[in-house]
Formats: C-alpha cells, sequence, structure tokens
C-alpha cells in the first residue's frame, strides 16, 4: 500500500464523514419538527386527562352530596303520617345509623315559615325530634334570604350566604299541572368544612388527580371569589389560568327536589316513605352540569404552566435527539481518526521494516563479501586478513548493536525496560557510552566538550539501560548533528534539593535542529523525520522512543529544545537515590 493509497482512502473517509454530518442535520430538523407535534400532542392529551380527573372528583362529591340529601328528605306520605318534624327526624336518624354516612354533613336543621317569619328547628338529642331553637350564627345569611323569599311570595335560587349550607325545599303537593306548589319549608344541610379540607376532598385529589406532577388545587365559592373553601399543594394560588376546572355542588342534582318531582328519570327505591334508612335515591338521572355548581374547583400545575412543562420535556427530549446524533456523529470522527491512525501506523511499520532490512542487508553484504575475499588470494596477505577481520567486526556489531535495539523496544513494549537498579555514578555512565560506536568509528573529528558538576549524587538506575539511552542520543547527535559543526555538548549537573533531587543530564548539538511540526513525534515509535528519510540516513524511529521508556521507567523525564539552523539539546532528569544510600555507598568505597 504506497502513500497515493493512503491519501485517497483517507479523503474517502472524510468524505463519508461529511455525507454523515449532512444526514445527521437533516435528521435533526425532522426530530425538532416531530417533537414539536409530539409536544402539542402531549400537551392536549395532559390536559384532557386532567379536565377529565377533576370531573370525575366533581361527580363523585356531587353523587355523594345528592344522596345524603336525597335520603335525609322524607316524602310526603311518611311526612302526612308521622308529620313534619318526626318524618325528617326519623329520616336524619336512620341515615346517622346507617353505614353509608360519613363526615361530609355536619348537622341539619328545618327553616318552617310561621306567617311572615321563619322559625329554626335544629335536632334535639333527647327529644329525637326537630325542635325550634336560637338560628346559629352560621346559617344567618340564608335564613334572612329564605325569610325574604317567603315575604315575596315567589321561589327562586339557592340563597347565597355561607357556602358550606345546603337549603332543600319541600313544595305544596298539587293534582293538577299548574307546576309545583309553595315551599312549605326547607330542609337545610350544613357541611363539616375541617372534615372537607382535612379528610374528603384530599382523599378525592389522590383518587382521580394523582398524576404524579405536583399540584396546587384550590376550591372556592363561585358566587363569592374572595371565599376559599379548600387549598393544597401550595401558600397562594398560581397568578395564571388553571390548567383544569370544574364546578362542584351542583345544584341541579336537586332540582328535582324544588320541583316537589320524583328523581328524573328514575323512579322511588322501595324503601321511600320512611320504612327504612333509604327514603328517595337516585337510580339513574342525567347527566351532571359541570357549570352550575355553587363551588369552583381549579387545579395548577406546581411546576409551572402545562406550557412551560410541555417546553420543559421538549427541550429534554431535544436535548436527548442532539446528543445522541452528537454522538453518532463524534463517534464516526473518532473512527476516522483511529482508521487514520492505523493507516499512519501501518505506514511507520512499513518503514520500519524497510530500514530495517537495509540496516541488516549492508551490514551481511560486506561481512558475505569480506568472507569470500578471504578465501582468496588476500588470505596470504597478513594486512589484508587484518582490514577484512576488522572490517568483519565492525559490522558484526551493528548487526549486534541492531538486533540489542530491537530486542530493547520489545520489552520496553512488554513493559520491561530497566532491570534490577542499584546506585550508580551518572560520571561512570556519561565516560563508557562516550565511547559509542559512532564517536569512534569518526576518529577524533568530532569534538566533545564535556562538564561534569563535581560530586554530582548517585542515581538509582539500570546502569547498562541508562548507558545505552545515553549512547542513543550520542549517536544522533553523531548521525544527525554535525553537518555543519563537529562539536558534541555533554553536562550533568544537581538540581533541586532534599527528596526532590536529582540530576539533570544535556546533550547538544549545533546541526540543523528539528522542524517545529516534528517536535510533538520525535519519540513516538517508529517515526522518522523528513530529512533522515530524504537523505536515506540509516535507522529505525526505535531509538528515541526507547530512550523515553527506558527514563521514564526510572521515574524520569526526557523534552528536547530545538530550533532549526541552531542545533538540538536533550535534557534528562533522573531522580538522586535516597540519601541513606548515598551515605551506605560513599562509606564502602572509602
Amino acid at each position: 500500500m504506497n502513500l497515493e493509497n493512503l491519501k485517497s482512502r483517507a479523503l474517502a473517509s472524510w468524505a463519508t464523514v461529511g455525507l454523515l454530518a449532512v444526514l445527521c442535520l437533516v435528521l435533526a430538523v425532522l426530530q425538532y419538527r416531530w417533537i414539536g407535534e409530539i409536544s402539542r400532542a402531549e400537551r392536549a392529551r395532559l390536559q384532557g386527562v386532567l379536565q377529565s380527573s377533576v370531573q370525575r372528583l366533581a361527580q363523585d362529591f356531587n353523587s355523594e352530596l345528592g344522596t345524603a340529601v336525597t335520603v335525609l328528605r322524607p316524602t310526603a306520605e311518611s311526612i302526612e303520617e308521622l308529620g313534619r318534624e318526626g318524618a325528617y327526624a326519623g329520616q336524619w336518624i336512620r341515615w346517622r345509623e346507617s353505614s353509608a354516612p360519613t363526615g361530609l354533613i355536619k348537622r341539619a336543621g328545618l327553616a318552617v315559615p310561621e306567617g311572615e317569619t321563619l322559625t329554626i328547628r335544629l335536632f334535639n338529642e333527647a327529644k329525637e325530634t326537630f325542635v325550634a331553637a336560637p338560628c346559629p350564627k352560621e346559617w344567618e345569611s340564608l335564613r334572612d334570604a329564605l325569610q325574604a323569599r317567603l315575604r315575596e311570595r315567589r321561589g327562586g335560587p339557592p340563597a347565597l350566604g355561607n357556602s358550606m349550607l345546603l337549603e332543600v325545599p319541600r313544595f305544596e303537593r298539587r293534582n293538577d299541572d299548574q307546576g309545583p306548589g309553595v315551599e312549605q319549608e326547607w330542609l337545610v344541610v350544613e357541611l363539616d368544612p375541617e372534615y372537607i379540607r382535612g379528610t374528603y376532598l384530599p382523599a378525592l385529589l389522590a383518587r382521580h388527580v394523582g398524576t404524579g406532577m405536583p399540584l396546587y388545587a384550590r376550591v372556592r365559592d363561585r358566587f363569592e371569589p374572595s371565599v376559599t373553601v379548600f387549598e393544597a399543594g401550595g401558600n397562594a394560588a398560581p397568578e395564571r389560568p388553571a390548567e383544569a376546572s370544574v364546578a362542584m355542588m351542583e345544584a341541579g342534582r336537586f332540582e328535582f327536589l324544588r320541583r316537589g318531582g320524583g328523581p328524573p328519570l328514575g323512579k322511588r327505591d322501595k324503601r321511600a316513605g320512611g320504612k327504612g334508612p333509604g327514603g328517595p335515591s337516585f337510580r339513574s338521572g342525567p347527566p351532571p352540569d359541570f357549570n352550575r355548581g355553587r363551588w369552583l374547583l381549579e387545579v395548577w400545575y406546581a411546576d409551572g404552566s402545562l406550557d412551560a412543562i410541555v417546553s420543559r420535556l421538549r427541550w429534554r427530549n431535544l436535548g436527548i435527539s442532539a446528543a445522541i446524533l452528537a454522538l453518532m456523529l463524534l463517534t464516526a470522527v473518532l473512527l476516522v481518526r483511529f482508521s487514520r491512525q492505523q493507516q499512519q501506523l501501518a505506514e511507520l511499520q512499513m518503514n520500519f521494516v524497510a530500514g530495517v532490512s537495509h540496516e541488516l542487508r549492508t551490514p551481511l553484504t560486506v561481512i558475505r563479501t569480506a568472507a569470500y575475499n578471504l578465501r582468496g588470494r588476500v588470505a596470504g596477505n597478513p594486512a589484508q586478513v587484518e582490514r577484512y577481520g576488522n572490517l568483519i567486526q565492525d559490522e558484526s556489531e551493528k548487526l549486534t548493536a541492531l538486533v540489542e535495539q530491537v530486542l530493547r523496544f520489545s520489552s520496553a513494549r512488554a513493559g520491561h525496560a530497566v532491570g534490577d537498579k542499584a546506585p550508580v555514578a551518572v560520571e561512570s555512565v556519561l565516560d563508557e557510552a562516550l565511547h559509542s560506536r559512532r564517536l569512534d568509528a569518526a576518529g577524533g573529528r568530532i569534538t566533545v566538550e564535556k562538564d561534569l558538576e563535581e560530586g554530582l549524587p548517585l542515581v538509582m538506575a539500570d546502569e547498562l539501560a541508562l548507558k545505552h539511552a545515553i549512547q542513543n542520543l550520542l549517536d544522533n547527535a553523531v548521525k544527525y548533528g554535525t553537518e555543519n559543526s563537529d562539536w558534541i555538548g555533554v553536562s550533568a549537573r544537581k538540581v533541586g534539593s532534599g527528596k526532590s533531587e536529582a540530576v539533570e543530564i544535556r546533550i547538544a548539538d549545533r546541526g540543523p535542529g528539528i522542524p517545529a511540526e516534528e517536535l510533538p513525534d520525535i519519540f513516538n515509535a517508529f517515526f522518522r523525520g523528513k530529512r533522515a528519510q530524504q537523505d536515506q540516513i540509516h535507522g529505525t524511529g526505535l531509538g528515541l522512543n526507547l530512550v523515553k521508556k527506558i527514563i521514564e521507567a526510572h521515574e524520569g523525564q526526557i523534552h528536547v529544545k530545538s530550533e532549526p539552523g541552531r542545533g538540538t539539546e536533550f535534557i534528562i532528569h533522573i531522580p538522586a537515590a535516597p540519601a541513606e544510600l548515598q551515605d551506605e555507598f560513599a562509606n564502602t568505597a572509602g
């Protein structure tokens, strides 16, 4: 696979990513529209569910209240048989002693016309009948309204006043078709506000409107909006229209009692007439009219308006969709980058194989040629034999160095860059490394300027591995840094103090330097600079990578400073050995 093929594949990969980005953009636009439509449908669904829930709540409330009021009102036959007070008392006692009643009704009474005035009669427990009694303060507004109606001799809608009171009239019986007669008396039912606020309405809310979202609910008087019957879920109603509302305490459910007729569209229970606790009851009636109730139930979402909640859900869904699309696109980009890196690595590995093959071929060719010549007439010439023997030895050392470098690289990749560590003197390592093969081959042409600070601390190191790393740097300085100058600088000094004490080693040259764009990659395996490839300088691209692994295995650091045309300098920091080992080594040496 050549470079042109790699470039073509890279372009194809990035073109695929571009096409995927366009498709993701189109999908994002479509998802935006789809989520918008889904959000509108979800808003309508949530509002419909909430409205249906509050309507069921109102229906349950009206049904139970209507049943209780109907049971408490005696039939005309029982009134004729037992008298007015006795008939009402019998119904009250039977209803109170049955298993049906709840705490919904606090007390009941009668408002009985006597001339131009009304007499209030309350149930007397001792006499077990309704007797005349002072009008309760809570009933005064209702009494005044009924008394005004009595003076004007006309019927009318339910009297306003205390919203916990409900008055149910009984009309005079007529046998003609002239409509209901005169109102004979009124059954007054007082609801228990504590039970309604503390038990009954919370239970109905939990049963019918428990949506899982925090709610604020309020029940107020429709005709006197300042009167609040019930609140739940907060201290004050939100300043926005309610998400759902419904009328309660529906007047129309008791309208048949005003007209003096029986239950609409149904029949009286067989127990009607005071013989049992039932009295008249609903068997089937008209659907409730949710616009005629005395109370108004309003419900809000506590977390904000329905529009705000749906908007949050919409943006959350959009965020999730966008994150998924972005993840898909990022995955594609990463796959392309990973693929490119793998292609580059494959290219570097091919260059490595080519370089190693070249490095092996040259010394092997020289050794084979020298060995062939030694078999001929030169075998009788001692000087030629010595010359060819030295040539074979030099090329064998090149092969040995190459094999050793590959083996060290393999060990370093396996996590074994260095062996056992011991206190080592940096001066001795540098002295041995300065007798590198390339320096010796230069034959004194290169000037090595050595500047070692006295009293350098010992370092914990694998002496052989450390010497190999420094020799590699020196060989690179000879190979790449002596084109314009035959000078190489080697220096060492102590840096830091205490536990951070270390030895700093610098190896510098005055060669052409390293291009800035290649500096981030010089420690990568198989990397070789453009100049090395163009000039066909022998090498495998493993040396600096191996140096870095060796230094880091010594818990040290290495970095490079280079400017084109002004040379290159490698700087190594190796931590000093602990103080007790420094002293122990010094005592042993003494």
